[in-house]
């Protein structure tokens, strides 16, 4: 007995060859997927990116950098800063507004008493505002703490004029589109000379009992520099702002976020003494309008719980931005800032891959948005984590980006070219198995018979040259068939029609007893041996209703009687009866060929069984092939119909 040796290794090699030669398959068909998939995606990334770059999108970045300020927990009150306002109480005291330079410099005498490092004074005091103008200049002269505002910003106001310039900064506020106000001017060039505002005035003077002076920085030479802490100089493109007026020296304001971020005093208290002395001793006091009806607002919606709602008094602002110095300086509070351009568009091109991948791989719209909602709570997560850090982050165009994803538009789009890959590739899978189907049903029946009857001898020379003249002329068909498909554009009619031999095709539109009776007709009609000795021909099918097959199971059915007739045909010697026939019993459609030839030589499955067992489990029923006493065989392909309402019709032909 002769037996077969396999290599392993040989077997493993060619093993990993068929595993690397499916992998590169996958990855050109996930190629394709994501190169036509994607480009939806693409387009709203690009357009989001376009958007932002346009400044189209400051707004949203503006508001969602307010909405993680106001997020951050409550901060307790920085205790070296004191605000005296004068309130509305504090006028209708004094009798007259604006409040007279009397009451001003008998403020100031008092506060002096407490010893604080630094007082400033948030009222314009231009002119004269009679009575006590002598005195309030002769406090001028005498407190070296003071510091007093003017305006440089159109319109320009002055400052006291018996002050020198290092007792005098500008309280200009620079607003942005929305009216919000989201950062503080320290310093800029002036025609009178290079000036510092009015809070950095205030800091620098609380810093300097400390020994830390104002400098230039180290990273940006540009930017101002207090002991180690270098402050972040605002540029035109700082974090979601586009071509902003950045002249001078600006900074991002990183609000306190706190009900009463400063003890309050007003004048009154002041004048009662209603207060402990340590609340002033060695602080920053600013002096200021808390009037409504004077009309000193900022608009900031940074800060939560604001009385009323989005808005503080000048002099808070002021308060606000030296206590963000000063905390920098000596509790490395963070300051805000940003990332480079490139970064934060590295950041949303990769948020935007995230979503498409998740519309990859659900290709689903519901799963979609779940995903992209759980990503879009992680960006907010992550956003509001660098926020406590001291950095502003591109928050916007990428929930933009996510959120249009969100809606279906990438998955759709995966799902749509992934199914149409896949359409591709069942229409190539299609047009192999009915070429396949071709060669076995026709050169390969009759290569077949040809065989048998040279193996029989029972072939003269004359006839085996006419059956191989035949096969010939079947594989030209075949070739003609492929040919065909290839040129053909109208892959949809291809999917309508049958093809049998070289000169019949079918509409498969037909219903199908009609398509069986022609198939059955033009199949006996073959130069099959054993046909020629058939006497009784019997072909019976009742109809279906057609929405019960569609057009795929309707070409499997025809193949499956070709196939079956060929096999009586080539293999069923001595056969004088044939039944072709499809009958409808309990709901349940059989289609049988029966034969009382001389039954099968072999139990083995050759390619036309195997294809119609994958035709009943398609169709959901059984298929079988029995020998059948005394002799012929029973082929029978059964499965249960869709409906009830059955066509009783049928076609009956005898011959």
């Amino acid at each position: 007995m002769q037996r077969l040796y396999i290599n392993p290794g040989k077997w493993d090699k060619s093993r990993k060859e068929q595993l690397r030669q499916g992998l590169g398959k996958k990855i050109i068909a996930e190629f394709v997927i994501w190169r036509r998939g994607s480009l939806p995606g693409l387009v709203i990334l690009i357009l989001v990116i376009v958007a932002r770059l346009s400044g189209w999108l400051q707004f949203l970045e503006w508001i969602t950098l307010d909405a993680l300020l106001r997020w951050r927990p409550q901060e307790s009150i920085d205790e070296r800063i004191v605000i005296i306002g004068i309130n509305d109480g504090d006028i209708r005291q004094v009798g007259t507004y604006p409040i007279p330079d009397q009451e001003i410099a008998k403020l100031l005498r008092t506060l002096q008493t407490y010893n604080p490092r630094a007082i400033g004074i948030d009222i314009i005091r231009d002119i004269p505002v009679e009575p006590g103008h002598d005195e309030l200049v002769t406090a001028f002269r005498d407190i070296k703490t003071i510091i007093a505002i003017d305006k440089v910003l159109f319109p320009p106001m002055a400052a006291p004029p018996t002050l020198p310039s290092e007792q005098v900064g500008f309280a200009d506020v620079i607003q942005d589109k929305d009216g919000q106000v989201r950062r503080s001017l320290l310093g800029t060039p002036t025609s009178s000379g290079y000036r510092f505002s009015f809070a950095l005035r205030l800091a620098q003077m609380y810093l300097a009992a400390a020994g830390i002076s104002l400098e230039n920085g180290t990273r940006d030479p540009d930017a101002m520099m207090l002991g180690e802490t270098e402050l972040p100089r605002f540029l035109p493109n700082s974090g979601g702002y586009v071509d902003a007026d950045a002249g001078g020296v600006q900074v991002l304001l990183n609000f306190r976020n706190s009900r009463e971020g400063f003890r309050t005093l007003s004048l009154d208290d002041i004048n009662r003494g209603n207060f402990p002395a340590s609340w002033i001793r060695d602080r920053v006091v600013l002096i200021g309008i808390t009037s409504p009806g004077v009309n000193d607002i900022v608009n900031t919606t940074a800060l939560a719980d604001l009385q009323p709602s989005g808005q503080i008094y000048g002099v808070e602002f002021q308060a606000h931005t030296v206590s963000q110095i000063i905390s920098a300086v000596l509790d490395r509070r963070p300051l805000l800032n940003v990332w480079s351009d490139r970064w934060e568009y590295l950041w949303i091109i990769s948020w935007g891959v995230l979503a498409l991948s998740v519309g990859r791989l659900t290709q689903s719209s519901l799963q979609n948005l779940g995903y992209v909602s759980l990503a879009s709570l992680l960006l907010l997560a992550m956003s509001y984590g660098f926020i406590r850090l001291g950095w502003w982050i591109p928050v916007a165009p990428v929930l933009l980006v996510l959120v249009f994803n969100g809606m279906g538009i990438s998955a759709f789009a995966f799902y749509k070219y992934d199914r149409a890959l896949k359409s591709q590739l069942e229409v190539r899978q299609r047009t192999i198995e009915q070429t396949f189907n071709r060669i076995h049903n026709q050169p390969m029946q009759t290569l077949a018979y040809v065989i048998k009857q040279v193996q029989d001898q029972d072939l003269s020379s004359e006839m085996l040259v006419g059956k191989l003249q035949q096969v010939k002329q079947e594989i030209w068909d075949v070739c003609e068939y492929l040919k065909r498909d290839s040129l053909s554009q109208d892959k949809l009619n291809q999917t309508k029609t049958l093809q049998l031999g070289n000169d019949l095709i079918l509409d498969l539109e037909l219903p199908i007893n009609e398509l069986f009776y022609a198939v059955s007709r033009h199949t006996l009609e073959r130069d099959l041996p054993e046909f020629k000795t058939l006497k009784i021909k019997v072909l019976e099918f009742a109809a279906i209703v057609e929405e019960d097959l569609n057009f795929e199971q309707k070409r499997g059915l025809c193949e499956f009687i070709e196939e079956g007739l060929c096999n009586v045909g080539k293999h069923a010697a001595g056969v004088t009866r044939l039944k072709v026939i499809g009958k409808i019993q309990d709901g349940w459609y059989s289609l049988s060929i029966q034969d009382n030839g001389a039954g099968m030589r072999s139990s083995a499955e050759g390619h036309g069984t195997k294809q119609c067992r994958r035709l009943a489990k398609q169709l959901a029923g059984e298929f079988k092939r029995d020998s059948i006493s005394p002799k012929g065989t029973l082929c029978e392909l059964t499965w249960r119909l869709a409906r009830r309402k059955l066509d009783l019709r049928y076609w009956r032909k005898r011959v």
